[in-house]
C-alpha cells in the first residue's frame, strides 16, 4: 500500500513538473500572429496550442495559461505478455490508419452537410460522384490496409458517428450496396456491422486508451467532437 501511495505521489509530481515545463515554453500571446487568435465566450483573445492543448491568455501584461482537461484511463491490464505485444501492436496499426480516418470523417461528414437540401435524385447523382472522385483518390489506400487496420479503421468510424461502416454506406448508398460491402469485408474477416464498446470487446478497449494516451501525448491530433463519445458501463 505504501509503494501504491508513493507512486501516485511521484507521478502527480511528475505530471506537474512536465505541465511546468510546457507552460514556461509558450510565448506571450502578443508574439503570435493576430489571424492565429481566437476569441472565447466572454470576448477574450487567445492563442490555442494544438500540441500542448492549452489557451494562452495575456492578462495584466503576464500569460496565463489554461490547460484542455485530459481525460485519463488506466493502461489495460494484460493478462500476459502476448497480450501485451497485442496492444502495441495495435498502437502501431492506428498510427498507420488515423489519417485515412481523419479523412474520411471530414469526407462523410461534408457529404452530409451538402445533402441536406437535395432530393433523393440529385442525393443519388452526387454520391455517385462523390464516390468515384474519391475512389480515384483513396482506393489504393484501403486496399493497402490489412485486417487489423480496417478493422480498427471501422471502430473509429463508429466512434466518431455513432454509426458502423454498414450503416454509413447504407445512409449513402442504400441498403444492396451496403450488403454487398458486408460481404466483402466478411471475406477479409472484417465486419462492418460490429460497434465499438470499450468495456464488452478487448479490442475496443485498448483502442480507446491508445486514443486517450496519443491524444493526450500530442501525437495524434483529436478530431473535431471527439469528446462526444462518452465511455459508459
Amino acid at each position: 500500500m505504501k509503494f501504491n501511495k508513493y507512486a501516485l505521489f511521484f507521478l502527480l509530481f511528475s505530471a506537474f513538473s512536465l505541465n511546468a515545463q510546457v507552460i514556461q515554453q509558450l510565448k506571450p500571446i502578443s508574439e503570435y500572429p493576430p489571424e492565429l487568435l481566437r476569441t472565447d465566450e466572454f470576448g477574450n483573445k487567445y492563442y490555442y496550442d494544438e500540441i500542448q492543448k492549452a489557451r494562452v491568455y495575456e492578462i495584466n501584461g503576464e500569460n496565463v495559461v489554461i490547460m484542455d482537461e485530459l481525460v485519463l484511463l488506466n493502461k489495460p491490464r494484460f493478462n500476459n505478455s502476448l497480450d501485451q505485444n497485442y496492444y502495441y501492436f495495435l498502437n502501431k496499426k492506428l498510427y498507420r490508419v488515423y489519417p485515412l480516418f481523419l479523412t474520411a470523417l471530414e469526407q462523410y461528414r461534408d457529404i452530409q452537410k451538402d445533402m441536406q437540401d437535395l432530393d433523393k435524385p440529385s442525393k443519388r447523382k452526387f454520391v455517385n460522384e462523390k464516390q468515384k472522385e474519391l475512389a480515384s483518390q483513396y482506393e489504393l489506400q484501403l486496399r493497402d490496409l490489412t485486417t487489423t487496420e480496417g478493422r480498427v479503421f471501422a471502430k473509429l468510424m463508429y466512434r466518431a458517428t455513432g454509426k458502423n461502416v454498414y450503416e454509413i454506406i447504407r445512409e449513402l448508398r442504400g441498403g444492396w450496396s451496403a450488403f454487398w460491402w458486408n460481404v466483402k469485408g466478411n471475406i477479409a474477416d472484417v465486419s462492418i456491422k460490429d460497434p465499438y464498446d470499450p468495456h464488452a470487446d478487448r479490442t475496443d478497449q485498448f483502442i480507446e486508451s491508445l486514443l486517450q494516451s496519443n491524444w493526450n501525448a500530442g501525437y495524434l491530433t483529436p478530431y473535431p467532437g471527439y469528446r462526444d463519445f462518452k465511455v459508459q458501463k
